[in-house]
């Protein structure tokens, strides 16, 4: 990418695995010759809080941070979650996908506010005129695969310029060992 970047926002809820995704792709990027750069934002990640990671690619990029409504692709492993993330960070014929997995907030487990429904998630979508992937796999061999499942579908819909299935199969090899490792990759090749 010469001159131009590609941004890519990620949400999540703590514990569901945005840190290992973010450093997957970051890695899986600079393997496909990308110029990196990625900030994470953890808030309240050990109580169930949301997580942001931002990774922009290619030379254009002279910051870690993505500015609100200018994503090309935001990733999402809850459904609350990838309301917000579509709403607030993805631009106008963005893409979204998102694991459509319920961990709901306080404010919904309180009452307060109503549980986000799909059909919410793809409305604000249609009016950015974006794509929207909703993933879901009640097989999976284990909930916290669930971001490998998106890089699948990542990968499946080239939806990272350049990104191809050694870069994160090599990307997940650096970060993952043992019978974790053969199970993730075995999903990722899926």
């Amino acid at each position: 990418m010469t001159n131009q970047h590609f941004d890519i926002y990620m949400i999540g809820v703590g514990g569901q695995g945005i840190g290992l995704l973010s450093e997957t792709l970051i890695r899986a990027a600079e393997r496909a010759g990308h110029q990196v750069r990625g900030v994470d934002t953890h808030g309240l990640a050990q109580r169930g809080g949301t997580v942001t990671s931002c990774l922009r690619l290619g030379e254009g990029a002279h910051s870690p941070m993505i500015r609100e409504g200018a994503a090309d692709l935001v990733l999402a492993l809850e459904r609350h979650e990838a309301l917000r993330g579509a709403a607030t960070f993805l631009r106008r014929a963005g893409t979204l996908l998102y694991f459509d997995a319920l961990w709901q907030p306080l404010n919904v487990r309180l009452g307060a506010q109503p549980q986000t429904t799909t059909a919410e998630v793809e409305a604000v979508c249609g009016q950015l005129g974006a794509r929207h992937l909703r993933i879901f796999d009640p097989n999976l061999p284990d909930p916290r695969m669930q971001n490998v499942s998106l890089l699948r579908t990542l990968l499946q819909e080239s939806l990272v310029p350049g990104l191809k299935l050694q870069h994160l199969e090599g990307a997940l090899g650096e970060l993952l060992t043992g019978k974790v490792l053969e199970a993730n990759l075995a999903l990722l090749n899926a």
